[in-house]
């Protein structure tokens, strides 16, 4: 009777630790899932995105002026084209993406136009036998 019951046990206890068993692999399956993955991924890149916005904050309350350069340094460094061909047209009138100065219309016209070459006769150089 004893080993019936010890039998009836052991059998018990081997059908929960299956149980638990399946349901740890179920649990990690779960979480392996590749929906799963991208949505925890997601809510840790808003938490570091959100520490990141918050440092950045502190930062430039602790010094507004250098921070204050920095936009204007890459504000400029995005727009140099546009910002050099408005100094270009202060300082030295207007000049053409190579930066050199552009000549106007009126003076390139007569500029392009170079002045026909006299026409040299060719001296015969064959002699005529007779």
């Amino acid at each position: 009777m004893t080993d019936d019951r010890d039998l009836s046990a052991a059998e018990d206890e081997v059908e929960r630790a299956k149980d638990r068993m399946l349901g740890t692999v179920r649990d990690i399956s779960r979480q392996l899932q590749p929906h799963h993955l991208v949505a925890e991924l997601w809510e840790d890149a808003k938490i570091k995105g959100a520490d990141l916005a918050e440092e950045a904050v502190d930062a430039v309350k602790a010094r507004p002026l250098a921070a204050t350069g920095i936009v204007a340094a890459i504000a400029m460094f995005l727009a140099r084209e546009p910002l050099m061909g408005m100094a270009g047209k202060l300082v030295g009138g207007k000049k053409d993406k190579k930066g050199k100065k552009a000549v106007p219309a009126k003076a390139a016209k007569a500029t392009t136009k170079a002045a026909p070459k006299p026409r040299t006769q060719k001296k015969n150089t064959v002699e005529k036998t007779a």
